[in-house]
């Protein structure tokens, strides 16, 4: 169904550092921001490689003890996954709830049927797996920062660089690269005092490299390093 580089970005643990809580009266809810959803969307199956319909209904209305209109809104949602030839690989279905409280009845409408709309995106998400968030669902695990292990084939000119596991590079310096690791990239110590960002299609993924700050592009080699920060003694 999905590539082999998909398939094992779908089966990486999250990121905790993706994940946000809320409290539901005494109970604290996991769960990942929509903007987050469409953005590993993106990623793993590329821009323009899926798209969602949306069919939206009223479920209930009425005004609250503040006479505020009270709208809540269910979603149905359904995404399909394209390949790179644009062929249907694989479509899901979900619905969302939503609610929006307002003195206008235009802005509860609005508030409850967005609200509805990202709740079904999720939900419909979350049956791709782990980088959805669907391991949030199960209460028994811990969700730590686990890194996959370095699988990529490298061309040269990375070939010369040692492969170094995340745990290693995180004995030299405090930064957590496990969002490149979701991406398919590695992070490689040269032997020099650097480290080195290595991969498939590192251009189109500049952006997420540059959020990390201090990597720098060297365009002869055509690789983005940065010098090793030592940890301090504690």
């Amino acid at each position: 169904m999905f590539n082999d580089k998909q398939n094992q970005v779908l089966a990486y643990e999250i990121d905790s550092s993706r994940i946000k809580s809320r409290q539901k009266g005494n109970i604290s809810l996991s769960y990942l921001e929509g903007f987050d959803i469409i953005e590993t969307a993106n990623r793993v199956f590329g821009f323009g490689n899926w798209d969602y319909s949306t069919n939206l209904e009223v479920v209930s209305q009425e005004l609250n003890q503040n006479q505020n209109h009270v709208i809540c809104y269910k979603a149905l949602v359904t995404i399909v996954v394209h390949d790179t030839s644009h062929s249907k690989l694989v479509s899901r279905e979900d619905v969302g709830f939503g609610s929006g409280i307002s003195k206008a009845l235009a802005d509860a409408h609005e508030g409850g049927a967005k609200e509805a709309v990202t709740d079904a995106i999720k939900r419909t998400f979350r049956s791709f797996g782990n980088q959805f968030g669907n391991s949030l669902y199960d209460k028994s695990r811990q969700h730590q920062n686990q890194q996959p292990p370095a699988q990529l084939k490298q061309s040269q000119p990375q070939q010369q660089y040692k492969q170094a596991s995340n745990q290693q590079v995180q004995n030299n310096t405090p930064e957590d690269y496990s969002s490149l690791y979701n991406l398919g990239l590695q992070i490689v110590d040269n032997g020099n005092g650097q480290l080195i960002v290595v991969g498939d299609d590192i251009y189109n993924k500049r952006d997420s490299i540059k959020a990390y700050g201090g990597f720098r592009f060297d365009s002869n080699s055509k690789l983005w390093w940065k010098p090793i920060e030592q940890q301090q003694a504690a």
